[in-house]
């Protein structure tokens, strides 16, 4: 079959080229630890949309560095017991979607809260001292700054906030959440289960933000990695300090974060993806010790994944 990565063997075997700082660990305990400090003030506003059967309210909490983050927020009418919960997380440089789309959940009895990520196509604040949104350079945000200030590190932050926001919600049955997402979507929900352990059931489709320095080396930092391209050639054009920035992007690596899952994983991986390549995405997959599942779609790359739609669900209704 045709190929644009490894073959599947060697794929199910790879284990990741971007480097690992060596206080990875310390640095995400620090994280947490300035997260569970912050007092997130939850604000729940009844949305302008609503709907029979349901319950829909704008969601705001303050994470880290005091920027405002949003969420939509749903729930049945009608609650006879506890509820599971699952928690959407979209693309990047994309916002939380229109509310109807939610309203499968609901039927089967979830509640749901679908973040936009801070600084994007959303209403979430980026607290970076300017008003409005920067869409695009979040990968780049902060490697010429501390680790502490990369912005993806607030960003993953603000995903485990919300988790543990919805978790102490009295109608929630906080042993019973699940995250969903692809792309970006994808690797926010290898995220928020690698830093709240609590996450029962993760779906994680063609995740993004993985082994960052293969794809450069497959020539593959345009698109949604154009960023790293662009910084190189502005900022680093004879890759003087070429190992300390693929270090420090190690802090916001997801496959650095895999390890920490407790809940099980189901992850599509389409083996055409020019996008997030094949070997970024197994390079996270390959490192999750929890119990896994890997949807392989061999000629589908970066797109809509025929039937991974329904499987997921029903995957998630085990909770």
């Amino acid at each position: 079959m045709p190929v644009v990565d490894m073959p599947l063997e060697q794929l199910k075997k790879y284990n990741g080229i971007n480097p690992r700082p060596d206080d990875f660990d310390e640095y995400w305990q620090r994280a947490l630890k300035e997260m569970n400090a912050v007092e997130p003030k939850v604000e729940l506003v009844k949305s302008n949309f609503q709907s029979p059967g349901a319950e829909c309210f704008n969601l705001y909490f303050t994470g880290v560095r005091k920027a405002r983050i949003y969420a939509q927020f749903l729930r049945p009418a009608k609650i006879k017991k506890k509820l599971p919960a699952v928690l959407l997380f979209h693309g990047y440089t994309g916002h939380s979607g229109d509310w109807c789309d939610k309203l499968r959940w609901l039927t089967a009895g979830f509640a749901v809260a679908a973040m936009d990520c801070r600084g994007q196509g959303g209403k979430s604040q980026d607290s970076g001292g300017v008003i409005g949104n920067t869409l695009h350079g979040h990968i780049i945000r902060g490697l010429d700054d501390k680790p502490e200030n990369l912005l993806f590190r607030h960003i993953f932050l603000d995903t485990a906030q919300l988790a543990k926001i919805v978790m102490e919600m009295p109608e929630i049955d906080r042993d019973r959440v699940g995250v969903f997402g692809g792309s970006q979507g994808g690797a926010l929900s290898l995220a928020c289960a690698s830093l709240e352990p609590g996450i029962k059931k993760i779906v994680s489709m063609y995740p993004f933000l993985c082994d960052y320095k293969r794809v450069w080396e497959m020539d593959l930092a345009k698109d949604a990695y154009q960023e790293i391209r662009n910084y190189l050639r502005l900022f680093d054009p004879t890759h003087s300090r070429i190992d300390e920035i693929w270090t420090k992007l190690g802090y916001i690596d997801c496959q650095y974060l895999a390890p920490r899952i407790k809940g099980e994983v189901l992850m599509a991986i389409g083996l055409m993806d020019t996008i997030c390549p094949p070997s970024t995405q197994f390079a996270a997959y390959n490192k999750i010790k929890a119990n896994k599942q890997a949807a392989i779609y061999p000629d589908f790359g970066h797109e809509g994944m025929p039937g991974f739609a329904d499987r997921a669900f029903e995957f998630m209704l085990g909770l």
